[in-house]
């Protein structure tokens, strides 16, 4: 975490600016705090990692998921790569093949002197990180930032980093109902494989759309059985068991944000859809942040 990232963070509880302080190796700070100047709230960083998380508000299937993904993080990436196959017949590869062409990644480019800036929320272990330097042009100068309520799925995803050649990643660790990050900060953003669990997906929805720019493509995938296909007894035995945490596993389409256009859902495997929308400049998505209650 360097002065230039804290310049993008902002308070989860009021959207306040930050001041950044305490011990650093070089540019960057490896522990101290970054306070609220509005509200006076002090965020603690740790090994360089950003918790900008209220713990106040963080409650319910959040709670429970945070426990699981915090205790399996080592086993997730390989059970994902061996157990998705089995469970519905496509690989990971194919499913992720499936939602990247929506972000439209090779449509970036530079406006001005502003960094483009790419938003993953719930970027878990950084599975989809070679697939950004993969689709990105290769000459383009791209901020890649990566947000998670999971310390311990964000920690697999720094294991990754330390391998990684490509562009630097920024990570903070965050609550998808209160980003700390201001209004249209991001060029792109996607979520994949969590909202089904979140406490308010429609909070999670809106606010994904307020710290997207303008007409930015927002993409959201998650578990939902294919509507369009026949689904014998062992596929459904298999989608109940991996969406044990909630009965509503279906694209949240219905909670989508008021001023969403341009709104795309298609089925990119038999337990996944992918949900792609914007949000226009005049009339944005706005969240209000988090109680304090």
């Amino acid at each position: 975490m360097t002065p230039d990232d804290a310049r993008l963070l902002v308070c989860p509880r009021c959207r306040g600016p930050l001041a950044l302080a305490g011990t650093r190796h070089g540019a960057a700070l490896v522990d101290g705090t970054l306070t609220c100047r509005t509200c006076r709230h002090a965020w603690p960083v740790r090994d360089g990692l950003p918790r900008l998380v209220d713990e106040r508000a963080v409650a319910g299937p959040d709670r429970l998921m945070r426990l699981i993904y915090d205790n399996l993080a080592v086993l997730h990436d390989p059970a994902v790569r061996v157990l998705l196959p089995v469970l519905q017949f496509s690989s990971a590869d194919h499913l992720r093949d499936g939602y990247m062409p929506r972000l439209e990644l090779d449509r970036l480019h530079r406006h001005g002197t502003r960094p483009l800036r790419i938003l993953e929320v719930g970027a878990g272990t950084g599975a989809n990180l070679p697939l950004l330097e993969r689709d990105l042009p290769p000459a383009l100068e791209v901020e890649l930032w990566g947000c998670d309520l999971s310390a311990g799925m964000l920690a697999q995803f720094r294991r990754r980093l330390r391998t990684h050649r490509g562009r630097r990643v920024r990570l903070v660790l965050a609550d998808a109902h209160a980003l700390p990050f201001p209004d249209a900060s991001f060029d792109r953003v996607f979520h994949v494989g969590g909202i089904a669990g979140y406490r308010d997906p429609a909070r999670g929805l809106a606010e994904m759309a307020r710290v997207a720019r303008p007409g930015t493509p927002i993409v959201v995938v998650d578990e939902q059985l294919d509507p369009q296909r026949a689904h014998g007894l062992y596929h459904r035995l298999m989608f109940r068991a991996i969406t044990f945490y909630t009965r509503e596993a279906v694209s949240p389409r219905a909670q989508l944000p008021p001023a969403a256009t341009d709104v795309r859902e298609e089925q990119v495997s038999r337990f996944y859809y992918c949900l792609r929308f914007r949000v226009p400049g005049r009339r944005r998505a706005r969240a209000a942040p988090a109680s304090a209650d």
